[in-house]
């Protein structure tokens, strides 16, 4: 969860103020069809995002979890920073974790099916390993109506893609998701309450040998609604090794890419000063704003394990500098020792 101090507008990000351009055909697969394994891989090859309508989760699971965060989110500060496992989100928490994390294991073996891959499970199995470093995200929005007399947009989420093997996306009906096509225009997605979204991380790019695109996404804040969403990341256990997978490439096919694990990926992100999950707070630490972080981390042994950071962020490099080598991260402007 990401909670956000009063606005300070004049440090923070903006992008030129442009009516939402709302693209029409982002591919809307129904699970329960025949047609959707070859429709799934489809979509991974040509957007790397789709929306996923009759997926099975019951929607009172959806509405009891936002109804929670919202609730969360009005807290006054030192309410919020009460917050552990049991609190405020309890059995709410848990029924969504269980049935999204189920999506997207579904979601994945419906791929392997529409790849004509064996076992089915060769992409699914490593968010069943109990030790898969796969996280739960809450984000909330506020409203920024300032913007509108500003004549700007706000970035509430800067561009990225996402470093692990899929992503499940929820929002309240509050618009500001953006992704990049192939041709670098940026398009809004258009909220669905009802439906989840699916991105392609960039750990699914490297396995199918970049057949499938792992897409460019970024939140734009909304000038009057508040928006809240609902991620889970889909990830492999760190000391997991990725490469393209020898199954899914053609005879003679070259490998696109060299075998990494994802411990070593974060290792390469720390010394950007880009940690995967904490690209966005890297990104607020330089513009001067109070922040608190909360991020799950799941377990097949029904565990939930809670990570909190909290700080004051440092207005001047120097002091994010400081931040980073506490925490065994590398600011980019600083010099490293040899």
């Amino acid at each position: 969860m990401v909670v956000l101090s009063q606005p300070a507008l004049d440090q923070i990000r903006f992008v030129e103020n442009q009516k939402p351009t709302f693209y029409p055909v982002i591919p809307a697969i129904d699970l329960s069809k025949p047609e959707s394994k070859t429709l799934l891989v489809k979509a991974c090859e040509e957007f790397g995002f789709f929306k996923v309508v009759n997926h099975g989760i019951p929607l009172e699971f959806v509405d009891g979890l936002e109804a929670e965060a919202v609730k969360f989110f009005s807290l006054p500060q030192h309410e919020k920073e009460k917050a552990g496992p049991a609190n405020p989100f309890g059995s709410a928490l848990s029924d969504y974790l269980s049935a999204v994390k189920k999506l997207a294991c579904e979601v994945l073996e419906s791929l392997a099916e529409g790849l004509k891959v064996e076992p089915r499970n060769v992409f699914s199995k490593l968010l069943m390993d109990e030790e898969s470093d796969s996280i739960f995200r809450l984000n909330h929005y506020p409203p920024c109506p300032e913007l509108q007399a500003l004549g700007c947009n706000l970035t509430g989420f800067g561009e990225h893609t996402d470093p692990q093997i899929i992503s499940i996306l929820r929002s309240n009906n509050t618009s500001g998701l953006q992704i990049s096509l192939n041709d670098g225009s940026w398009v809004s997605v258009p909220p669905d309450h009802n439906s989840f979204f699916v991105i392609v991380g960039d750990s699914l790019q490297v396995m199918t040998n970049a057949r499938f695109k792992s897409v460019r996404h970024r939140v734009l804040a909304n000038s009057f609604k508040s928006r809240v969403s609902m991620i889970y990341f889909g990830a492999p256990a760190l000391r997991e090794k990725i490469a393209p997978l020898p199954v899914i490439m053609e005879k003679g096919e070259e490998s696109l890419y060299k075998e990494f694990t994802c411990v070593a990926v974060q290792i390469l992100d720390m010394r950007k000063g880009l940690h995967p999950q904490m690209q966005w707070v890297s990104y607020v630490t330089q513009s001067g704003r109070l922040i608190q972080v909360m991020m799950t981390r799941i377990h097949d042994t029904g565990k939930v394990y809670h990570f909190r950071a909290r700080r004051q962020i440092a207005q001047s490099l120097g002091q994010v500098a400081k931040f980073n080598r506490r925490y065994g991260l590398k600011t980019e402007d600083e010099p490293e020792k040899k």
